[in-house]
């Protein structure tokens, strides 16, 4: 087995809350949301996902059995449209490829829905339906969604909503990508995969400075980028294993997407909210504005004065948004 790390706050007798962190990230990216959350009354919980912060990093390949692709029934699906950076439409049919390229990887949105699906079963133990929701952040948002659509298929459903912070659209992925870039984009994964480029490339990066420099791409405020924070994100990165996860985790140009999650019928009904930050250098605005048109999005904030990261920079207007969403999927019992 493998060991997953977790963080839990707040009075057991609360409802509960699911956070789900980003790429690269951890637990203790939600610094600023669990001790607010928990607070309040909300029993929260804080995953690190397989192959982040301090849960296990298996080689990618050695760890196949326990795939969630293992259950795929095919290798892609086709969609009738996806959206663009400025919020208009492409129409299909659109083939979505859904498995890792890298043939066993065990490091897909699969296998981390089904780590969110196990731990909400074992850890939290849901006594009665609609009794937990899930906030998270950029493309855990993607993990949360195939979580919350695996559980609401269950005849009692457990999620009561889910909350996106700065979803991730996967430029990435080859669906979003130019068909000329496709080739380049593929061999240099390959190089940073098999070659010794990657590590290379790691250790010089994985240093404070670097980190802080990084980090004030997707952050707006460069004051949010504090000594906390960088140690924070850092200090798991240089555990065993990280290289070939992150490398592997970059070279991940298939799976699911969040416009074809929002178009799943089986979810029509599950309340999300979605928030996403004004000056965001990686989520273009038109197009979060625009899951509007798909039906579960019952609402879409724009945070003035932040990037990507807006539970972390902006927590004085972030919270408030999760007591509304809280307070109306999953209110407290008084």
């Amino acid at each position: 087995g493998y060991d997953i790390r977790y963080t839990v706050s707040g009075p057991q007798s609360g409802p509960a809350l699911v956070l789900v962190h980003g790429l690269f990230v951890n637990a203790d990216h939600w610094r600023k949301t669990v001790p607010h959350l928990a607070e309040r009354g909300y029993r929260v919980f804080a995953l690190d996902m397989l192959g982040s912060g301090y849960s296990s990093k298996p080689v990618p390949t050695e760890a196949s059995d326990i795939s969630g692709e293992k259950n795929l029934k095919n290798d892609e699906i086709v969609v009738d449209t996806l959206g663009t950076p400025s919020g208009q439409f492409r129409q299909g049919p659109i083939s979505i490829p859904l498995r890792h390229p890298v043939n066993g990887s065990v490091y897909n949105f699969y296998t981390w829905s089904d780590q969110i699906c196990d731990f909400i079963q074992e850890i939290v133990q849901p006594n009665q339906p609609r009794s937990i929701a899930l906030i998270c952040n950029s493309i855990g948002c993607i993990s949360g969604l195939v979580a919350a659509r695996n559980l609401y298929t269950y005849e009692t459903p457990m999620i009561a909503g889910i909350f996106l912070v700065a979803p991730n659209f996967r430029e990435l992925h080859v669906a979003e990508q130019p068909a000329l870039a496709r080739p380049f984009t593929a061999f240099i994964q390959l190089l940073l995969r098999q070659t010794s480029l990657g590590p290379t490339l790691f250790k010089l990066l994985a240093k404070p400075d670097t980190v802080r420099t990084i980090l004030n791409e997707p952050y707006h405020n460069p004051q949010s980028v504090d000594d906390e924070l960088v140690t924070a994100l850092l200090t798991p990165l240089l555990l065993p294993g990280t290289d070939a996860v992150i490398f592997d985790k970059l070279s991940y140009s298939a799976g699911p997407l969040l416009e074809q999650l929002l178009q799943d019928p089986v979810i029509a009904d599950l309340p999300v909210y979605v928030a996403t930050g004004l000056n965001d250098p990686w989520t273009p605005l038109p197009r979060v504005q625009a899951l509007l048109r798909f039906p579960p999005v019952k609402r879409v904030e724009v945070i003035p004065e932040c990037g990507h990261c807006p539970h972390d920079e902006r927590p004085d207007i972030v919270n408030s948004l999760f007591d509304n969403f809280c307070d109306d999927v999953l209110p407290l019992q008084r």
